[in-house]
């Protein structure tokens, strides 16, 4: 896709003078689009196994869902109240909006021939079947038939929409029949009926053969079964008896996607967590930002719903693909190894049966793990650890997205249940996760457990846990500081950094840090953190300038950052002066990014690189030469405004110099090798694929960490 494109010597000579130009830099909203085509791209790929394509196809519509209800909203927001505030590369909302439709109408382009012309034939010839309903053979349907009268019809409600009854309500990303019928009495009519959640949308059939006259029940684990029929389908073809008497004409499927961005006025909620309880109920009654439909769908139907949803044209989408791919997932947890990935062995940070504390080897030297290649399991047993411990009087801890069965949760649980202090600074505004941390909080408070709702104004991003042990020397901190999620789901499939400590200054900038979340403290510097709002931007960009001026006085500049998304604008302006004189910057950055990289005069010594993968890369890293007297911090923060002026965010620096060396010789290096995975952002915003030159072998990143992890074997991280 080139939706940004411009020419790098016109910007040069237009814009060197004058870093304020729109011309030099990318929109946010398109380079979040580059990057899900990115992971489209996955999909695409052959080299991937067949349900890791399919499950990167479910994940690039279920990126597209959060976007339309966050990003779509806000600028339809901005539309309807007439704010025209241009973005970094100067285009309006109308513009945004205009721009972002060309794009998706590409990349919906690509999921056709990807769905139907690759990844459908090919799950057929593994033995995997979706029917289409006119492939379902006569026992088959007559086995559909009987299911849904016994399980489904009871479930579904049809709701008519007549001049005596008003258009029903419909739910945020939820798949629709719309059903045309003919009554002898009313003529032509219309209803709705919602496809209910609570079943899997594919539903598993057995083979023709196999079909039993009396079988009625389990066609979700139907033994051996690999046929499945959307349950859409079997909706639709069952319909009639949903309206007997009624000439059932047609139906035709459609979803609908919610403005679901709401903003708690917490200066004036009474309780906050009453608050978002109520929040979340009205996702389901925001203003309607996007329509799909079927490619069957007639005009009449799509004039109805689009009248009385009230919108524009351009916020309706026509596909020749099935609605909701996201629910593509449910194949992807099929039981085929054969189709997946090999599976991945993390390295363990003690041997098997060791008895030693976490605390005696974070006593010994500073550890540091890399995930999902080393075991997540010493962050839960750190917590576990400290649960059971009689000399642990206190544990502290930030919590944004913990998932659900949260064994680090149930281990805050027993450490209050054994007599131990326990706060718990637990952020209900972890976006789609505020179900989750609501039913968290309660259950830690019954149990006696401090829990603060986040600061005032900001959410609380920092991943941060400090443990408070007494020691026959006297008082002790371990602290456990990461750049991931407390979530040992997530930390399977996302790259991130944990880091355990007890250094003692680190311990106190900690202790200042728990006291400024949880009480009235002000204190906005630190020894060692760099600490947001207030402290991470102004603190980077120095460290910035200060390579600037080893740039010019001994010309060895050197600058590498890895994040999830640059777009804070007085970053991009420090990182272009110290390019325009000459620090060499490597900046990898898997998602969004509004730097223009490799413009002669102005960024030719920045490169931009993508990696989109098996694992989701996740962990954030600032690294400065310094000369030689290198500096490295690690942490929670990416570069955007929001991160660095509307939520807590935390960077440690790694100060033991064989742990900084391995992080940058073992970590950030393989990936500038990577010519494989990863993508160079171009000047005009698109991204080109790395590829071998002709003497070189591949290198694949994530395969190269992999195969380290296997060599490593079980042994100490901290070295």
């Amino acid at each position: 896709m080139n939706q940004q494109s411009a020419d790098p010597q016109k910007i040069a000579k237009e814009a060197l003078a004058n870093l304020d130009d729109p011309k030099l830099y990318l929109n946010r909203e398109l380079s979040w689009l580059e990057f899900n085509a990115r992971v489209l791209e996955e999909a695409e790929d052959p080299s991937n196994p067949l349900l890791e394509r399919i499950k990167f196809l479910a994940i690039f519509f279920n990126n597209l869902d959060e976007f339309f209800m966050i990003r779509i909203s806000g600028l339809r927001e901005q539309l309807s109240s007439g704010v025209q505030e241009a973005s970094l590369d100067g285009t309006s909302p109308s513009e945004q909006l205009e721009k972002i439709r060309d794009v998706l109408l590409q990349s919906f382009d690509r999921v056709l021939r990807c769905w139907k012309k690759e990844l459908l034939p090919n799950l057929g010839e593994t033995g995997i079947h979706i029917l289409s309903y006119k492939d379902v053979k006569p026992k088959q349907r007559a086995l559909l038939r009987r299911y849904f009268r016994k399980e489904i019809f009871p479930a579904l409600t049809p709701l008519a929409f007549d001049p005596s009854h008003p258009f029903p309500h419909i739910s945020n990303l939820t798949l629709n029949l719309a059903v045309v019928a003919n009554d002898p009495e009313r003529g032509e009519c219309f209803a709705r009926i919602k496809v209910p959640a609570i079943f899997p949308r594919l539903v598993r059939i057995p083979d023709e053969q196999l079909v039993a006259e009396d079988q009625t029940l389990g066609l979700e684990s139907a033994t051996g079964a690999t046929n499945f029929v959307w349950l859409e389908d079997i909706i639709s073809a069952n319909v009639d008896l949903m309206f007997p008497g009624i000439n059932v004409q047609a139906s035709y499927y459609f979803r609908i996607t919610r403005d679901a961005d709401f903003e708690i006025e917490e200066d004036e909620a009474g309780d906050l967590l009453a608050a978002i309880e109520e929040q979340i109920d009205l996702r389901q009654y925001g203003s309607v930002v996007r329509l799909e439909l079927d490619h069957r769908t007639p005009d009449f139907i799509k004039d109805i719903l689009v009248r009385n949803l009230t919108l524009a044209p351009y916020q309706v989408y026509t596909y020749d693909f099935r609605l909701g791919l996201s629910n593509l997932m449910e194949l992807a947890n099929l039981e085929r190894s054969d189709l997946k990935y090999s599976p991945l062995h993390p390295t363990v940070l003690t041997e098997p049966g060791s008895k030693e504390s976490l605390f005696a080897l974070i006593k010994k030297e500073d550890i540091l793990l890399h995930h999902p290649y080393d075991s997540f399991t010493p962050v839960v047993d750190f917590i576990r650890q400290a649960a059971l411990d009689p000399q642990v009087l206190a544990i502290k801890q930030t919590l944004y997205r913990v998932g659900s069965n949260s064994p680090i949760v149930a281990a805050l649980m027993e450490a209050r249940q054994n007599g131990k202090q326990v706060a718990v600074l637990l952020e209900l505004k972890a976006r789609f996760d505020e179900e989750n941390n609501i039913e968290w909080a309660r259950k830690l408070e019954d149990e006696g457990v401090h829990v603060v709702y986040g600061v005032l104004g900001l959410k609380t991003h920092a991943k941060v846990c400090m443990v408070v042990r007494r020691e026959s020397e006297g008082i002790y901190r371990y602290l456990h500081l990461g750049t991931g999620n407390y979530n040992p789901i997530t930390s399977r499939f996302y790259t991130d950094f944990s880091f355990f400590t007890c250094d003692k200054v680190m311990g106190e900038d900690v202790t200042d840090l728990f006291n400024a979340l949880t009480g009235y403290s002000k204190k906005d510097t630190y020894a060692k953190l760099l600490v947001a709002p207030g402290g991470i931007r102004e603190q980077l960009i120095n460290r910035i300038n200060q390579e600037v001026i080893r740039q010019q006085e001994h010309s060895d500049g050197y600058i590498i950052f890895k994040m999830n998304s640059l777009v804070d604008k007085a970053c991009i302006q420090a990182l272009y002066r110290a390019s325009q004189t000459g620090v060499t910057i490597h900046l990898f950055i898997r998602g969004m990014c509004g730097i223009r990289p490799g413009i002669p005069g102005l960024s030719e010594t920045i490169t931009v690189i993508s990696h989109v993968g098996r694992f989701l890369e996740h962990s954030r890293c600032f690294y400065f030469h310094n000369g030689g007297n290198d500096e490295l911090f690690i942490g929670s923060a990416d570069l955007m405004t929001r991160n660095l002026d509307r939520r807590v965010e935390l960077l440690f620096p790694i100060e033991n110099p064989i742990l900084r060396k391995h992080i940058v010789d073992h970590i950030l290096t393989p990936y500038l090798k990577d010519n494989t995975q990863g993508r160079q952002l171009q000047a005009d915003g698109t991204y080109t694929r790395i590829t071998p030159l002709p003497n070189d072998p591949p290198v694949h990143v994530q395969d190269w960490f992999i195969s380290q992890s296997k060599e490593k074997g079980m042994k100490p991280q901290s070295a």
